[in-house]
Formats: C-alpha cells, structure tokens, sequence
C-alpha cells in the first residue's frame, strides 16, 4: 500500500509541475503577444482555464511573476553556456561559477545573454523588471518581489567570482557584492538602451561597452594581490 502510494503521491507531483510549466509557458506567450501590463483575466483566458487554477499552482499573483522571472532566468543561463560552448566542463554541471573558460569572455557572455533577452522578448523583460501583475496589494511591493525573483544570474556571476577570487589567493568577500552590482550595471544599461537612450548601438555593440566598463573592474578577480 506504501508503494502505491508513494507512486501516486510522485506521479501526481510530477503533474503538478508540468502544469505550472504549462502555465508559465502560456503566460510568457501572453506577455509577448499582448504587452508587459497584462493582467489574471487575459492570463486565465489565454491559457483556457481560470484564475482559481492559476491561485491553486502559485498561490497567488507574486508567486506566479516568481516563476515566470525564473524561467527566464534560466533561458539567459541557457544563452550563457550555449555562447560558450564545449568550454563548459563535465564536473560543473552547467554552473557558471566553475565554467573552464577564458573569464572575460565569461563576463561578455553574460552580458550578451541579458542583452539577447531583451531585444529578442523586450515585453517579457519588461515584465520581469517592472512585475506589473503584482501591484501593491496584500502588502505585496513590486519592486521588492522583482529585486527578490531576478537574483539567480547575480548568484551565479558571484559565485564566478568567488571561485576566481580563492584561486587567485585572494579574499572572496567582495564577490556578492560584485555580482549583484554587475548585474545591476548590465540592467541600467539594457533599461537605457531599450529607451533609446544610447543612440543607434546594435546589441553587439552595447555588449562591448559594457564589458568593457565591467572587466575593468572586475580583472583585479583574477590578479594576484600584493601582500
């Protein structure tokens, strides 16, 4: 009796999370076909069901902004290591803070990917920086539920950091923080030149710049300190 139940209790787990991703993928196609600032009702719709299933997989509308803010960080992940390729090795299991390449051509692809994002899906990010959906009500702050659900790359970048920090023999203090800050820095310029704020520069272009602007500040990573 134990095993069938364990057996149901995992095969409708399962069910349950490819539900949610049903759900999240058909938000996302929602996003892109109607705008940022589109709400439940045209969610639900979309998707050919209601707002309650919506409620019963995410709880409620933070929870879903949550999980469509990580799916999209995982698909920048995915765009990192698909740039840098066979570089990625066996041991790291895709994690960026143990990637086997060149650093700096690590920080341009994370750079590139975040930049991909948003001239590939400019209302997708849209909506992950501003989580328009989640309001202010039940004490919920937009600005602080988007802060909270877009921290996986600047994890990720930190613990790249970190990792070149220790090889380096230096301390790996700062690296939090400078992950935080290189993703802060990537958004402010990606928010501008989404706005048309940096003239006619192609991605490719902005991408540079801002690894430039980046590594500069970033190599002191991977040079060993005088004592």
């Amino acid at each position: 009796v134990s095993t069938t139940t364990d057996g149901r209790s995992a095969r409708w787990a399962e069910h349950r999370e490819e539900r949610r991703r049903q759900l999240v993928e058909s938000t996302i196609r929602t996003i892109r076909e109607r705008g940022a600032a589109v709400g439940m009702d045209e969610f639900a719709a979309a998707a050919g069901t209601s707002k309650t299933v919506f409620y019963r997989h995410f709880t409620d509308r933070a929870g879903l902004y949550r999980a469509v803010a990580a799916h999209v960080d995982d698909l920048i992940l995915r765009d990192i290591r698909g740039v840098l390729g066979g570089r990625t090795s066996e041991e790291t299991k895709g994690r960026l803070s143990a990637l086997d390449a060149d650093p700096r051509s690590v920080v341009r692809a994370a750079i590139d990917a975040y930049l991909r994002l948003v001239e590939r899906d400019p209302e997708v990010y849209r909506f992950v920086i501003a989580a328009p959906i989640v309001g202010s009500g039940r004490g919920a702050n937009a600005a602080e539920v988007a802060a909270s659900a877009t921290g996986h790359i600047a994890t990720q970048i930190s613990g790249l950091v970190a990792g070149a920090l220790v090889g380096q023999g230096n301390d790996p203090a700062p690296a939090r923080l400078w992950g935080q800050s290189l993703v802060g820095l990537v958004r402010a310029g990606a928010d501008a030149w989404l706005a048309g704020l940096t003239g006619e520069n192609t991605r490719e272009e902005v991408t540079e710049h801002l690894t430039d602007m980046a590594w500069s500040g970033l190599a002191i990573a991977w040079t060993r300190q005088a004592d």
